[in-house]
C-alpha cells in the first residue's frame, strides 16, 4: 500500500516571518498526521530556514523545496544546490513544475540532471508532468505524459527511481479554478503508471506515488482521492491559508480509496 502524500507548494508567497507564523499555526491545528499519510510544505527558498526552525527535527510536517540546480556548488549566480537544501533540513524537492517549464524554459534534459542531483544527495524528488489545454483537446495527453517521463527518467536505474514521486498537473487546471474531473485524473494516472511499468519495472510502477495537482480545493479533494490510482495531491493556492490547507489534510485523512 502506497503512503498518501499531501504537498503544499507555496510558490512565490510568504516572507520568512509569515511562513514561520503559518507553519506554527498549522502545527497547532494538526494534532497529528494520520497513519498512512505524509505531509510536506514547500516554502520559497528565503523561508526554508525559518520554517525548518519552527518545525524542528521531530515535526510531523516535512520540509520540501520548490526547485534546485544540478551542480553541488560553483559560479551559478542565483541558484540553489541539493546540498544546500539538505543542510536546511529539506527531504523533498519539486522538479519540472509547469511554471518552470513554461515561464523559465526548463526541458527534459535539464530536469533529468536536476533529478540526478536530487537522488545523489538523498532528496526525494516530486517530478511534475502535464499537458496543455491544446494538447488535451487534440487527444494527445497520453503521448505528452509518456514523452515527458521518458525525457526526464531516461538512464536511471530501477533502484534509483524507488524514491521518485510523480505529480500529474494538467497545465490547463493550474491556477484557473478548473480542475480535472476524477475520471480525467484517474485516466492520466493509469497512463503514467503504465509508462513507468514499461520503462522502469512493474515493481517501480506499483510503488511510485502519483499525485494530482491543479486547482485542488476543499470541494474536490475527496472526489480526487476516492480512487486508489491517486496517491495524494500537490496543492497550490488552497495551501496558502491555514484553515483551507488544514481542511484538505483532514479530508484526505478520512477519504477511503477504492479500486477505480
Amino acid at each position: 500500500m502506497r503512503t498518501r502524500l499531501i504537498v503544499g507548494n507555496w510558490k512565490m508567497n510568504k516572507t520568512a516571518s509569515e511562513a514561520a507564523t503559518f507553519v506554527g499555526e498549522l502545527s497547532r491545528q494538526l494534532v497529528k498526521v494520520p497513519a498512512g499519510m505524509e505531509l510536506v510544505v514547500a516554502p520559497p527558498f528565503t523561508a526554508l530556514e525559518s520554517v525548518g526552525r519552527v518545525l524542528g527535527s521531530g515535526s510531523l510536517i516535512q520540509l520540501g523545496a520548490q526547485n534546485l540546480f544540478w551542480e553541488p556548488k560553483g559560479a551559478y549566480t542565483g541558484e540553489i544546490s541539493a546540498p544546500m537544501l539538505r543542510d536546511l533540513g529539506c527531504r523533498h524537492v519539486i522538479l519540472g513544475h509547469s511554471e518552470r517549464r513554461t515561464l523559465f524554459g526548463e526541458r527534459g534534459d535539464g530536469i533529468r540532471k536536476k533529478l540526478q542531483a536530487a537522488f545523489a544527495h538523498g532528496l526525494r524528488p516530486i517530478l511534475c508532468i502535464g499537458e496543455s489545454l491544446a494538447q488535451r483537446e487534440a487527444g494527445s495527453t497520453d503521448e505528452v505524459l509518456a514523452q515527458q517521463l521518458h525525457e526526464s527518467l531516461d538512464g536511471f536505474s530501477t533502484e534509483t527511481l524507488d524514491s521518485l514521486t510523480v505529480a500529474y498537473e494538467p497545465i490547463w487546471a493550474i491556477g484557473t479554478g478548473r480542475s480535472a474531473t476524477t475520471e480525467q485524473a484517474v485516466a492520466a494516472h493509469r497512463t503514467i503508471r503504465a509508462v513507468l511499468s514499461a520503462t522502469a519495472s512493474p515493481v517501480i510502477a506499483e510503488r511510485t506515488r502519483i499525485l494530482y495537482g491543479g486547482s485542488v480545493t476543499t470541494q474536490n479533494i475527496t472526489s480526487l482521492l476516492s480512487s486508489d490510482q491517486v496517491d495524494g495531491a500537490l496543492i497550490g493556492g488552497a495551501c496558502l491559508e491555514v484553515s483551507s490547507f488544514a481542511t484538505i489534510i483532514n479530508l484526505a485523512s478520512t477519504t477511503r480509496s477504492i479500486g477505480v
